[in-house]
């Protein structure tokens, strides 16, 4: 079928390749600026601690050293899971009176260069207090346990509930029930661009910080408020960034201590970590140990289930709220469940913090989902694709309390899958070692958050055009990565009907951008802001198509299009204008008032969490070594529901960078801790996989209209990253008989099973 667009569902380059592919993109850490002094961090030795004493006479003393500062120098403001919820913000810049885990920072240092820093750093002395500390969720919530924030004695921060039907009756009404524990584990972003922060102060004291981030609004509130500024004295300007995967969407204490450091000295100052921080205090992904009770009639249809998660969310809450709450969210997605329960837990450790990650969520509760699934498809002798069929998702069920779904192509990517992989077959006729298994998913297209008051859309665009016949587009959506300003542009030339390079963009810049955006995660870039874009297109089209058709005498305003860089009548072609000729006319008739117009979105009673879902189905194949418990994942299929494929070329990026993470999630990547103490800082030891271990793969668009979407687009950024891990568990079950339900899946833990089963 014939698309009725032009640019959009192309396979446009992306409009930075070409500066990144030769090495000319700008990211924070290459940035120098006259006078420039560099910035160290003083981390905790110890996992729990009181500090009693901090000397920086020693660093002070040093040549070269401009400044040190402690948490007793500061504002002493909380900061955290910004505005969502306020009341579990528990973390201070620099540590004020306690540590709480390896790494936590307690001073900063400002010098003429990177070594003077490093040799201050060293002449700090700390006199700690040493504390008992808790490194397991087990034994953090006991009686008795070490108490790592006072205002929070049982060391649980955060409980979420969601509840709708009768779960017990369900389970009475079941002819099958059954009941699991599955433990997952932590993971690193690992983004190639290690965070880095530069902060300048100007003449009247105002701040500009150019800081790898995925949120420069929300960095820009929550700097504001630690350091007792008003938000618009603060300006964050978001570079080239390196990746982020959610490991850089809030504020930390490099980009705080760049500021007032700045401030202090009245000269610019960088923060660039080390690759050994990033492991050892980066955000990680939570792990959790997850209770799942399902129950089925003997047809496999889904009748009740009973959700419990406890999340690990080491020394601070960070994102760990939403965190908390969503992978309930995750539990009731997917297939239809009539009778639903969910109690989830966030609890202290004393152990780096954990916070949001690709998929925030969803990769741990629909392991443990799609996994149970595998295993009720054996019990009740259904083939786990016919089960999944039986009780996918579609288009008109409601998750009650949270969202109708508007759009699903669900069935049809499961039959896909099925299809492309030759499922049937496979499932019964492959050779000893060899194994296929399927996973699912489904994931939210922006998170929304009804409950989230802001003075601000949630979204917002503005677009200036001229009359050489050019755009200028100005959005506060962050780019990092994954080719979202390509996207944009692309909406924006599509409903103009001008060409990418006639646009300009300027993204993620809070003095000059859309006060309004709250940045790059929960896979809402294309769909909110995308929808800000055609907002304010519109509005600039309509006194374009007002003065054509008064230079043309043409009564139908809705005969009127913008295309081929022209504004004409759509029945009579010739009646028209250049695009250019058309802004000119409009200026003059407005006595050269520019034309400008902002558009913005925000979706009100459009459901809880999201506006609208994706879907798809993953199958992958595997060769298990039975000498050496190996696993090499021989190929991957996918079938995904994304709407309308803007440009395809990124949505395969994405599905790319998906199986990558997934792999390393399912088979080798992993922290390895003694007491609290990170070991792997290093990509040699941090086993995640390199272009050699992608498997091949093929994937295939399943297109569906999404009503609230732009242009009928919805989410592929991050649902993609959940299947992978039980597509690929299934398979090695298949392959071995060993069914893990605790990630990853590792050589060793085969080899036992192997052992035991002979």
């Amino acid at each position: 079928m014939e698309s009725r667009f032009k640019i959009v569902g192309q396979d446009v380059p992306r409009t930075d390749a070409e500066v990144k592919a030769r090495g000319k993109a700008l990211y924070t850490d290459d940035m120098k600026l006259p006078g420039m002094l560099h910035g160290q961090i003083l981390r905790s030795p110890l996992a729990h601690a009181r500090i009693k004493h901090i000397d920086t006479r020693r660093a002070l003393g040093l040549p070269g050293v401009k400044a040190v500062i402690t948490g007793q120098d500061t504002p002493k403001i909380k900061y955290g899971n910004w505005r969502l919820f306020p009341d579990t913000q528990d973390e201070y810049p620099l540590a004020v009176d306690k540590v709480r885990f390896i790494g936590d920072e307690v001073a900063a240092v400002a010098a003429i260069d990177r070594d003077t820093a490093e040799e201050a750093m060293e002449l700090i002395e700390v006199e700690y207090e040493e504390l008992p500390a808790v490194f397991d969720v087990d034994l953090s919530i006991k009686p008795g346990a070490p108490v790592i924030h006072d205002y929070c004695p049982t060391n649980i921060s955060v409980n979420r509930k969601i509840k709708y039907g009768d779960v017990e009756k369900g389970f009475a009404e079941s002819d099958y029930v059954r009941e699991d524990i599955f433990n997952t584990h932590s993971v690193s972003h690992a983004y190639l661009e290690p965070c880095s922060a530069l902060a300048q102060v100007d003449l009247d004291g105002r701040i500009t910080l150019w800081t790898s981030t995925q949120v420069p609004y929300i960095v820009q509130c929550l700097l504001a408020s630690t350091l007792n500024m008003r938000e618009n004295d603060i300006r964050v300007i978001k570079p080239f960034v390196g990746g982020g995967f959610g490991g850089k969407m809030e504020l930390r204490a490099w980009e705080f201590c760049a500021a007032f450091l700045a401030r202090q000295t009245g000269c610019p100052v960088k923060f660039t970590l080390t690759r050994e921080e990033e492991f050892i205090t980066g955000r990680r992904r939570h792990p959790m140990k997850i209770y799942s009770k399902v129950g089925f009639r003997k047809d496999g249809t889904l009748v009740a289930k009973d959700l419990k998660i406890q999340l690990d969310g080491g020394a601070y809450n960070a994102m760990g709220p939403t965190a908390t709450f969503l992978c309930g969210n995750f539990g009731a997605m997917l297939y239809r469940y009539p009778n639903y329960r969910f109690h989830g837990e966030h609890i202290y450790t004393n152990k780096p913090p954990a916070s949001a990650m690709r998929g925030f969520g969803a990769p741990q509760s629909l392991y443990a989902t799609e996994i149970q699934m595998n295993m009720a498809a054996e019990e009740l002798g259904i083939d786990p694709i016919d089960l999944r069929l039986k009780n996918a998702q579609v288009s008109g069920d409601e998750i009650p309390d949270v969202a109708t779904i508007s759009s699903s192509g669900f069935i049809d990517c499961i039959k896909a899958v099925a299809e492309m992989s030759d499922w049937k077959e496979k499932r019964k006729s492959l050779p000893a070692g060899r194994g296929i298994g399927i996973g699912c998913y489904s994931f939210i297209s922006g998170g929304v958050f009804n409950w989230f008051n802001t003075q601000y859309p949630f979204s917002a665009a503005e677009v200036r055009v001229f009359s050489d016949g050019t755009a200028h587009l100005l959005t506060m959506a962050s780019d990092i990565g994954q080719g979202s300003d390509t996207v944009l542009k692309q909406i924006l030339a599509e409903e103009l009907g001008l060409k990418m390079g006639d646009i300009r963009m300027t993204s993620a810049d809070t003095s000059m951008t859309p006060q309004a955006d709250l940045g790059s995660w929960g896979s809402r870039v294309t769909l909110m802001a995308g929808n800000a874009v055609i907002d304010a297109a519109k509005k600039i089209k309509e006194p374009l198509f007002g003065a054509v058709s008064a230079r043309f005498n043409l009564n139908v305003i809705h005969d009127i299009e913008c295309v081929n860089g022209r504004v004409q009548s759509k029945s009579r072609p010739d009646y028209g204008l250049t695009f250019g000729e058309a802004v000119a006319m409009v200026q003059k008739a407005n006595r050269g008032e520019p034309l400008v117009a902002r558009g913005s979105y925000t979706p009100r009673g459009k459901g809880l969490v999201t506006p609208a879902f994706g879907f798809g189905a993953q199958v992958a194949e595997v060769d298990v070594d039975k000498e050496t418990g190996l696993v090499e994942v021989k190929h991957m299929w996918t079938a995904h529901d994304c709407g309308t494929v803007i440009n395809p070329r990124s949505v395969e990026g994405q599905l790319a960078g998906s199986i990558q993470m997934g792999l390393g999630y399912a088979l080798s990547e992993q922290f390895v801790m003694d007491g609290g103490k990170t070991l792997n800082t290093n990509f040699v030891d941090y086993k995640m996989p390199t272009a050699s271990d992608m498997p091949p793969s093929e994937l295939f668009h399943v297109e569906t209209y999404e009503p609230e979407g732009p242009m009928g687009a919805k989410e592929a950024g991050e649902g993609l990253a959940s299947p992978t891990a039980p597509a690929i568990s299934d398979a090695v079950y298949h392959a071995t008989g060993y069914r893990c339900m605790d990630l990853p899946i590792t050589p060793e833990k085969i080899l036992r099973n192997l052992k035991k089963n002979k």
